[in-house]
């Protein structure tokens, strides 16, 4: 639970590095808020995608879910960022969802693909291990 609201600690934290468990926790949080949400419409007889307002608990609901996405944009993106820095890219790879589908599943890829192993030029490892020096023999 403590990684799932880390990005939410980290409010506006665009610098450092974050492990794929942080960023995929928080993403399945806003998962599990989104569909609450649909679920929530769905009892009180409203349906969110054709008229949020058509009774005074779906319009409630409504703004409320707005009011989610407005404060968790800023976090969205700063986890995102976080993640690339990871793998060692810096952030103008997240220009790559301006190309339809393409792009986002390049973004998907990087934030699959493990970080680089100790620190590199965005920061500590965020494991917290660096990688083992010296020889074997």
């Amino acid at each position: 639970m403590d990684l799932m609201l880390q990005p939410l600690r980290r409010y506006a934290d665009f610098n450092g590095r974050a492990r794929r468990s942080e960023y995929w926790l928080f993403a399945l949080f806003v998962a599990l808020v989104q569909m609450a949400t649909g679920i929530l419409s769905w009892f009180v007889g409203g349906d969110l995608s054709e008229d949020a307002f058509a009774t005074p608990a779906s319009a409630i609901i409504a703004l409320l879910y707005l009011g989610f996405c407005l404060y968790i944009f800023v976090p969205s993106v700063a986890v995102s960022f976080r993640r690339l820095h990871d793998s060692g890219r810096t952030a103008w790879w997240m220009l790559l969802v301006l190309i339809p589908i393409l792009g986002h599943l390049v973004l998907l890829i990087f934030m699959i693909l493990d970080g680089t192993p100790g620190a590199n030029r965005f920061g500590d490892d965020p494991k917290g291990a660096s990688p083992a020096t010296g020889t074997v023999g």
